[in-house]
């Protein structure tokens, strides 16, 4: 029988249509990879983590892993997935981290399925295309290149994906406990971190997170006696809660600042110019001028690097069309400036609301974590690996607004740093949105980004 390559065998496995000549670490074979893996709706509920997990295992096993070296957790209906890559030992082990989970989108508010990704107009539509699929995807495919090219890390790699981490967050605690044990020193999470481009594909920077905000619900409750809808009385809680909700969302918390925003601001002043750059610089040199706030406050990708930042975002009330509403109910998303206590900002809630009959608890929250150091050997191998994906970035560090599973390793002091390959302009990121979508342009460039930072750090 003739002996065919095994990336044909690999290839097989991805079950789209693509070039026959793609081969692991080409941006085709990646390209196939990631729309098969938004085909998995890796939804909270669904059961579809295990699947997916053991879809990324039939791959890594066909791209030379051996199924001992990949190990898949049950964990309630979602699953994790721990792939080591065994070294020589002259290092200590590195881990790289992504999550396997997707948040729901209902397809009648999409213009496509959301659960089956499409290529068209230059891009792969499809829940999951960014976050965090996209980059679990050129990680495995990276993984699988260079093994197949004979290279042998000095130290161990982990590969960890979570199942949970755009809800409870579960599995990724265990990984890090894992991950501990294991005696890594350093994580690499690839839904961190990032860069921008312009209109014209010139890349305008690159964040390497080094800090990331805490991520907490709050709950604000109000209760009532009710009764009969033709008797109102002079208290409603559905009325006392929209009363409630808009002092709320009206509510802007004081700026604040660290080093690592500032160095962000920094940078990123210098290079995006005008009016946003100025107020970049501007409050990076006062955080207290009033005007570079108010523009800083108009940005979204900004806000959230100038201080906490709390919003409403699910509410319930009445149990029935006839009758006065017995209990209301607002759940507030926070994302917490580091350093600062989630019951300190609850307590700063409940003043705001200024009302003794709405209460104000912590629902979930994730734990609290300093900024990571700056190692020397991450920031150089971060800055050859932007320098050969994208000429002309240089990575800033900087702190990200939203919660990853970083928070849990760096809870147990393992150093953690966003690394993502993905490059794209503001006005095509529809993470957590309708329509998400990913340029498929950016599948070579974070190719060779990811390349590059795996062999300098293991080499």
């Amino acid at each position: 029988m003739t002996a065919f390559p095994r990336w044909l065998t690999l290839f097989s496995l991805l079950a789209v249509a693509a070039p026959v000549a793609a081969a692991p670490g080409d941006a085709d074979f990646a390209k196939a990879l990631l729309m098969k893996g938004v085909g998995f709706d890796t939804v909270k509920g669904r059961g579809k983590v295990p699947p997916y997990a053991a879809y990324l295992k039939s791959v890594l096993v066909a791209g030379g892993f051996a199924d001992s070296d990949i190990a898949i957790e049950p964990v309630g209906e979602m699953a994790n997935f721990h792939l080591v890559w065994k070294g020589s030992g002259k290092k200590p082990p590195l881990a790289i981290a992504g999550h396997m989970d997707v948040v729901e989108a209902n397809p009648k508010d999409w213009v496509r399925d959301p659960f089956t990704a499409i290529e068209a107009d230059g891009f792969v539509f499809g829940r999951g295309a960014g976050d965090n699929k996209f980059d679990v995807t050129m990680v495995v495919s990276t993984l699988i290149a260079l093994k197949s090219q004979g290279f042998t890390p000095n130290r161990d790699i982990h590969l960890f994906l979570s199942g949970d981490e755009e809800t409870e967050g579960v599995t990724a605690e265990l990984q890090a406990k894992q991950a501990k044990a294991a005696g890594v020193e350093l994580l690499l999470n690839s839904d961190g971190g990032g860069g921008g481009i312009d209109a014209a594909g010139k890349p305008i920077g690159y964040s390497l997170s080094a800090a990331e905000k805490t991520y907490a619900d709050y709950q604000v409750t109000v209760t009532n006696a009710g009764g009969h809808s033709s008797r109102p009385t002079g208290t409603n809680a559905i009325a006392q809660l929209a009363a409630a909700t808009t002092r709320l969302a009206d509510y802007k918390f004081i700026p604040q600042i660290n080093d690592i925003t500032r160095a962000s601001l920094i940078a990123q002043g210098r290079s995006t110019g005008g009016a946003t750059g100025a107020a970049m610089l501007a409050f990076a040199a006062n955080p207290r001028d009033a005007a570079a706030i108010a523009v800083l406050r108009a940005e979204p990708g900004l806000v959230g690097q100038i201080g906490t930042t709390c919003v409403p975002t699910l509410v319930s009330g009445g149990h029935a069309p006839n009758a006065l509403p017995q209990k209301a109910v607002l759940t507030v998303n926070c994302r917490i400036f580091p350093g600062v206590k989630v019951e300190t900002v609850r307590a700063e809630l409940e003043k705001v609301v200024a009302d003794p009959a709405v209460k104000v608890t912590t629902g979930q929250e994730w734990v609290s974590t300093p900024a990571s150091p700056l190692r020397p050997d991450v920031m150089a191998a971060v800055t050859r690996a932007v320098a050969a994906a994208r000429p002309g970035a240089v990575p800033v560090p900087a702190m990200d607004a939203g919660a990853s599973d970083s928070v849990y390793y760096r809870a147990l002091g393992i150093p953690s740093y966003g690394v993502s390959g993905m490059f794209m302009e503001e006005k095509d990121v529809f993470i957590h949105g309708l329509n998400e979508r990913i340029p498929v342009a950016a599948i070579a460039p974070a190719l060779v980004h990811w390349r590059v930072l795996i062999t300098e750090l293991a080499k």
